[in-house]
């Protein structure tokens, strides 16, 4: 069963910049669990038979207009219906002022209200952006993430085969780091993973022989980042010399994470070889990839022999 995740009213609050109008309990101690949001259309005219009470609602100038043609009477009867439902919270679009009878039932039911400057369109498109991040599927990962020329890496493989040292040496190529160790992985999309560091150990890198360093403070700011979406999955293995390693780019390996598949390539490390550009290359040859140009089948065509027919894409399942 796949863990919900939730988000307080409070970081909602200070992440819109919102105005409380009205706060019966700690917002710190208020959960949020869906990200999906309910502007009341139908619910306004009495219908509640799928009223989803986990939402939060959102008034704006069409509720508000739309109340306005009732008497004061009518107007507490159907704002008293929905919130006897107790959903989580009410907000307030365009600092419109909330009427008297909506403040009433927010009493009665101890529901929070709310209030912004923005237009309605505007922040509903904000709300759903934060919580749909927030409240993302997640799992966090051995493994170093970088961004190379626009592209995010997950580098994983053994304890001691490279990472952070590879890592090292991106960054000092003006690459930015962004994870190293434990990644955070959200999936914000059915075709979308975002990475992150754990707040505690952000910047952080361990280098053996050394220690801990920041990579923020030793690089400078240009360094690092906090987020970025995964692009391609970099696993380094030692050598092996019964292997045999693709060397025309011709395989379509995938790997899943959290349902999503991922391009993955399998990098042997060896003395000699110079990890930073083999990945700077696999990151610029991975985005002419996603526009459509594929190096190997261009060769063959010059030579004037015939592609293969293209596998079907095959599924890499790999521990990290």
């Amino acid at each position: 069963m796949e863990k919900k995740f939730s988000v307080t009213l409070s970081k909602i609050i200070a992440e819109l910049d919102l105005d409380i109008a009205y706060m019966p309990n700690n917002p710190d101690e208020i959960q949020i669990y869906t990200k999906d949001i309910t502007r009341p259309g139908l619910e306004l005219t009495g219908y509640l038979d799928f009223f989803d009470t986990s939402r939060i609602i959102l008034f704006g100038n069409t509720e508000n207009s739309y109340l306005n043609r009732f008497s004061s009477e009518q107007r507490l009867h159907v704002i008293d219906r929905i919130f006897a439902l107790q959903p989580p919270a009410i907000i307030i679009s365009r600092n419109i002022i909330p009427y008297g009878e909506l403040m009433s039932a927010a009493e009665k039911y101890k529901i929070p209200v709310l209030r912004s400057s923005e237009a309605t369109s505007s922040l509903s498109a904000s709300l759903f952006t934060f919580m749909n991040s927030e409240l993302a599927p997640r799992v966090t990962r051995h493994g170093v993430l970088v961004e190379v020329y626009g592209e995010g890496l997950l580098i994983v493989g053994d304890s001691g085969v490279g990472k952070s040292e590879t890592a090292i040496e991106l960054i000092k190529r003006g690459h930015r780091l962004i994870a190293d160790d434990a990644v955070e992985i959200r999936r914000i999309s059915e075709k979308s993973l975002i990475g992150s560091a754990p707040e505690n150990i952000r910047h952080f890198i361990e280098l053996r022989g050394i220690g801990i360093i920041n990579a923020r403070r030793i690089f400078g700011m240009g360094s690092v980042k906090l987020t970025e979406k995964i692009d391609m999955v970099i696993n380094l293995e030692i050598w092996d010399n019964k292997k045999v390693y693709d060397r025309m780019g011709m395989s379509n390996e995938m790997t899943e994470i959290l349902g999503n598949k991922v391009p993955i390539l399998t990098i042997p490390v060896k003395p000699g070889r110079n990890l930073a550009v083999i990945i700077e290359v696999a990151a610029m040859n991975n985005r002419q990839r996603k526009m459509g140009y594929n190096a190997a089948r261009e060769l063959f065509t010059l030579l004037g022999l015939e592609y293969p027919e293209e596998e079907e894409t095959s599924i890499k399942t790999v521990e990290f």
